[in-house]
């Protein structure tokens, strides 16, 4: 395993549309660990799968890594002693080692057709046979090489025929696979494009990585990575692959559920602090049992071998709840300028903004925020949300009357509150229907500081009287 002193860590993304909450996920546990070990945390850009390029997409990943403050060391942008750190740049490097492990014996070319290995497939899963590659080309001899030599052809991994190869995650221990199920996978395409499993071998030894911390789902392909290794003799990093995060219904988080992209939780309000602090609860538990904690916090404690293995659950209701505890964290000057900045492209709402009683309404929505989102709807939405019936109009006519004797010199808090709690007893009414019939709305600001500070007797007597 590896013996470097400096931990030198990884994420390796690739731009094939809006950044996965899953790559801030494996940054924050890359980050955090290189982070604590004084070592050096890379991005480097996955961009040999042509087909699912995206442009702009690389820059969708790093406006995502610098929203939530996890720095990289080396990358693309920044450069550093190991580049380039894009794969499409890389090409000649891949080369070089396509040859060295061609002459090691690790590696083979194949010359198959797609025609035929389409074929194949269909003709192994009528059968009901495991559909991998079924190693004709591992067969030819050296003439019968030279003969195709003129033809499209990719290079494959020699996988062990039989036998068991065991490879160690530092998460579960050692893992073991049955080599007869493991195909020969392609490492070069027929465009000289390396697929991952070589390219990540190249890069991470040339990038002196480490630690390799990535998502389980490379589980399966570890034993072809471990062998690329042992056929180039090279030292291996430590492996560690965390749980991957799932639905409520254990079902893996996707691309296709809308709250996989890291877009949505910026338009929805999220703060960078609640998704790291979230984020490092899923497979991770606080020492203390703490579920409030700063990034600085979680780097000084956090080490890769205290991960559980089982796939935590994407609780949005906690996170909202969270963000919640972080939205009340701040001092109100923090919270404002977060808000200024969440609604700068909304005209209307900036234009609310110069309110005089706007600090004060920033300070009513905070303990009933849950997104930056909310502040809109719970500071300014005067709108009903509903029509009255006609027992709620002859109602608030009577708590137009009630309020109505209350007078400007009087109109108090504690005094409010006390005619407010009269009336419902009197009227048999519940708080919630008096909040709605004053406000238009079923929730909100709280209502009596609202009634005093913000709208005022005159406003509040105003919308009573358009009930009825």
């Amino acid at each position: 395993m590896a013996g470097s002193n400096l931990v030198r860590t990884r994420i390796a993304p690739s731009p094939t549309g809006s950044p996965h909450i899953g790559t801030l996920y494996q940054a924050l546990f890359n980050f955090a660990f290189a982070k604590k070990n004084d070592g050096k945390f890379l991005v480097r850009i996955e961009d040999t799968d042509r087909e699912r390029f995206v442009e702009g997409a690389e820059g969708k990943i790093f406006e995502a890594i610098d929203w939530v403050s996890l720095s990289e060391n080396e990358s693309p942008r920044k450069g550093g002693d190991w580049g380039p750190y894009r794969q499409s740049e890389r090409l000649s490097i891949y080369r070089e080692y396509e040859k060295d492990l061609l002459e090691k014996g690790g590696a083979y070319k194949c010359f198959c057709t797609k025609e035929r290995l389409d074929a194949l497939r269909s003709s192994q899963a009528a059968s009901k046979q495991p559909t991998i590659y079924d190693e004709l080309c591992r067969k030819l001899n050296e003439e019968e090489i030279a003969k195709n030599e003129s033809e499209p052809y990719v290079l494959r991994l020699k996988v062990p025929q039989e036998g068991n190869l065991v490879v160690r995650d530092e998460i579960r221990g050692d893992v073991e696979f049955d080599a007869s199920l493991i195909e020969d996978s392609v490492l070069i395409k027929t465009d000289g494009f390396p697929t991952y499993h070589f390219a990540v071998v190249v890069d991470d030894h040339l990038m002196k990585i480490t630690h390799v911390i990535r998502g389980e789902e490379w589980l399966p392909s570890y034993p072809k990575h471990v062998l690329i290794y042992d056929y180039f003799g090279w030292e291996k990093p430590y492996f560690y692959h965390t749980p991957n995060l799932r639905n409520t219904d254990k079902s893996k988080l996707s691309k296709r559920h809308g709250h996989a992209s890291i877009d949505w939780y910026r338009q929805e309000g999220f703060l960078p602090e609640a998704i790291l602090n979230f984020l490092a609860l899923m497979g991770w538990s606080h020492p203390e049992g703490k579920e409030e904690f700063y990034l600085s916090e979680f780097t000084k404690l956090f080490d890769p071998k205290d991960l559980k293995p089982v796939g935590p659950v994407f609780d949005l209701t906690k996170l909202e709840w969270l963000n919640g505890v972080w939205i009340r964290k701040f001092p109100l000057t923090e919270l404002k300028k977060r808000l200024l900045d969440f609604y700068k492209n909304d005209k209307e709402t900036l234009e609310m903004f110069k309110s005089s009683h706007i600090d004060l309404l920033i300070g009513l929505s905070q303990s009933r925020m849950k997104k930056l989102s909310d502040f809109k709807n719970l500071a300014f939405n005067n709108a009903s949300a509903r029509d009255l019936t006609t027992a709620e109009m002859k109602i608030a006519e009577k708590l137009f009357n009630t309020l109505s004797n209350i007078e400007h010199s009087d109109w108090r808090e504690e005094r409010i509150l006390n005619v407010l709690k009269n009336f419902k007893n009197t009227e048999n009414v519940s708080m919630k229907e008096i909040y709605f019939l004053i406000t238009g709305r079923e929730q909100g600001l709280p209502l009596i500081e609202t009634m005093v500070k913000i709208d005022g007797r005159e406003q509040i007597l105003e919308n009573l009287k358009s009930r009825f």
